[in-house]
């Protein structure tokens, strides 16, 4: 990995990049991975890239609503396992939940390698500091979290193809399912399952920020963090009559002030 100095202003940006490029080279992601990652980095930028008031409300909701579920569970894409991995992992030690690898192009040698992936990763979790306000045995709670889609045994009604696959004691039994990078069509599916789904989306004009239960318009990794802040800070929240559709429009009007600001001239 080259070497980036703490003073680079897009530090944090140009380590994702790599992270991207060097799970391609090692054959963890689709060709369409990194253009996926660039039109998510451009909406990043019309965000500022940091959280904003109406993603910081959905976390809270996505919160409430994970801990009120009865069987959670955080699907992951390779993108996802690249670049926030490590804190799928924190999330799911917390909750108590899955964390299932699902693709959209999906290969048995890509799904074997980001469980292998998530394997080495549990460790560094295991190993590292607990989240602050957990109580438990955190390497316990870590080295418990169960790990599918290796061998999927269930099939999404209305989907068609590789993509329609996983397994039944994952999101195919889920009541809630927290799903990062999400296509529309499966989102769509899930939802007409009778299923609570929860997106990670920076465009929130993208079909699965339209037809998500919730969508939380910020990048993975501090969408992440978030939920993971309330979940130990704020364990009693309970879900509102969330309006995703009034959010959505929120976040627009956030890029819109966003732009405003920094127009030159």
């Amino acid at each position: 990995m080259v070497e980036i100095p703490d003073s680079h202003p897009r530090k944090r940006s140009l380590l994702s990049r790599q992270k991207i490029v060097e799970g391609s080279l090692r054959g963890l992601l689709a060709d369409s991975a990194m253009i996926a990652h660039g039109r998510g980095e451009a909406f990043d930028y019309l965000l500022g890239e940091r959280t904003t008031e109406s993603a910081g409300s959905a976390i809270r909701e996505a919160a409430a609503r994970l801990i009120a579920a009865n069987h959670p569970v955080i699907s992951v894409n390779g993108n996802t396992v690249l670049l926030a991995g490590k804190q799928a992992l924190r999330l799911a030690a917390v909750l108590g939940c899955a964390v299932e690898v699902n693709l959209y192009y999906r290969s048995p040698e890509r799904v074997n390698g980001l469980l292998a992936l998530l394997e080495e990763q549990r460790t560094l979790v295991s190993d590292g500091d607990e989240p602050q306000g957990f109580e438990g045995d955190w390497r316990e709670s870590v080295m418990d979290v169960t790990l599918l889609g290796g061998s999927p045994n269930f099939r999404i009604e209305g989907l068609e193809g590789p993509r329609s696959q996983c397994t039944e004691e994952g999101i195919g039994s889920a009541d809630l399912i927290l799903v990062p990078l999400e296509d529309g069509d499966r989102c769509e599916a899930l939802v007409n399952l009778g299923k609570e789904v929860v997106v990670i989306d920076l465009n929130p004009l993208s079909r699965s920020s339209k037809m998500a239960t919730v969508t939380i318009v910020d990048e993975v990794s501090r969408a992440f963090e978030g939920i993971l802040s309330e979940l130990v800070t704020n364990p009693n929240c309970i879900p509102t009559e969330w309006d995703n559709a009034s959010a959505l429009r929120e976040s627009l009007a956030e890029i819109a002030e966003y732009l405003e600001s920094n127009r030159s001239g």
